[in-house]
């Protein structure tokens, strides 16, 4: 077992992320008997009190074998309708399964906006919560029948980091065609080494992670380390295995390999974990080294360390701040307008009132709206 990783049983709340290509062959439909075996890991936990959330990859895939779309890329169009005939059959899928264990599944289907904006991210980690106190097991999945390339997660590794932060898990289990993290590609590097253990996602582990792996999956290894980087931050522990074995959280549990990332020992607020985990970020503010250094330090961002402003977002909205090399180092909430904060970029805020007209806030970004985002390289 990894240092670090107990049995998945200790955990309170755990979520677990399950690829397309685990569940749905292309020639012949939804793999039953890997589905029922998934059940009967999933209901074990249960049974030993652990709270279970599960996000589902499959619905375009299973609705494409069920249509009997012909193989290649999909339209836009051709991916909703696959998905609404898809999310159907899986979540009759999950239904059946886990009632066959005694357990009920609510299915959840989210768009980006439900993590993204605020009050419908509460109202969604609401539901969830009523869901899990009444003993139900939730099915999650991007809503792919309304979702489009400019509002989508596009891949559930981040969509389930999303969800494992929403309700505060303490485990999230991303279930691949893959045991882990590598050095470099596998399939590419005979080299490449096998890493048991990632103490912290540094600019070094985020190099390894290579492009999608399957053509069932819109991820691959560079989702799944931005998903650790999310739920790690947030103090959740994250594993990533293969699910390509039958009951593959027994097989973790019995010494399987897998990558074991470690929880941040130091976990932002739940209202900065919000804040860290945007996927898409409505604008971008470079820094300075000596603004860089401040925030590393606790700082807010002053205007005089901004270097550039880029995007047309909102006072309020989530923005990311990269460094002198382009390379973000933190997200927060903008006290500014784009077109406000372009103006005042590089100057003392004492001069904020002339330039602007009125008082505004002394920082571009104040402290407790930011978080550092990315761990500084070793030497």
């Amino acid at each position: 077992m990894v240092s670090g990783h107990t049995s998945l049983e200790a955990y309170r709340r755990v979520v677990i992320k399950i690829g397309s290509a685990l569940l749905v062959d292309r020639s012949q439909g939804l793999k039953k008997q890997w589905l029922d075996a998934m059940c009967a890991d999933i209901a074990a936990l249960k049974r030993a009190g652990v709270d279970v959330l599960v996000v589902s990859s499959g619905a375009i895939a299973l609705g494409r074998s069920v249509l009997s779309v012909p193989a290649g890329a999909l339209k836009l169009e051709e991916s909703q309708a696959a998905a609404a005939v898809g999310q159907i059959a899986l979540a009759r899928a999950w239904s059946e399964g886990l009632a066959g264990h005694a357990f009920v599944a609510g299915q959840i289907l989210l768009t980006l906006g439900d993590t993204e904006e605020r009050r419908r991210y509460l109202n969604a980690r609401a539901t969830i919560d009523q869901l899990l106190r009444l003993g139900a097991i939730p099915i999650i999945n991007e809503n792919d029948t309304v979702a489009t390339s400019e509002i989508r997660y596009g891949d559930n590794d981040r969509l389930a980091a999303r969800v494992a932060t929403m309700v505060g898990a303490d485990m999230l289990i991303l279930l691949s065609d893959i045991d882990g993290l590598y050095t470099a590609p596998p399939h590419l590097d005979p080299n490449a080494e096998f890493l048991p253990q990632v103490p912290a996602i540094t600019p070094e582990i985020e190099a390894m992670a290579g492009g999608a792996a399957s053509e069932l999956s819109r991820g691959g290894m560079r989702t799944k380390i931005d998903a650790g980087k999310i739920a790690t931050g947030a103090g959740c522990a994250m594993i990533i295995a293969s699910g390509k074995v039958e009951h593959p959280l027994r097989a973790v549990d019995n010494g399987a390999r897998f990558s074991w990332f470690a929880p941040s020992a130091s976990p932002v607020t739940a209202r900065k974990t919000w804040i860290a985990g945007h996927l898409q970020p409505a604008g971008k503010i470079s820094v300075d080294q000596g603004a860089e250094v401040a925030l590393g330090s606790g700082k807010s961002l002053l205007p005089a360390g901004v270097t550039a402003v880029v995007g047309a977002f909102s006072r309020g909205d989530t923005v990311a701040i990269l460094d002198v090399n382009g390379r973000e180092i933190a997200r927060g909430l903008a006290a500014y307008d784009a077109d406000e904060a372009r103006r005042i970029a590089g100057k003392k805020s004492g001069d904020i009132e002339a330039i602007l007209g009125y008082a505004g806030r002394a920082a571009m970004i104040h402290r407790d709206d930011l978080v550092m985002s990315r761990a500084r390289a070793t030497a």
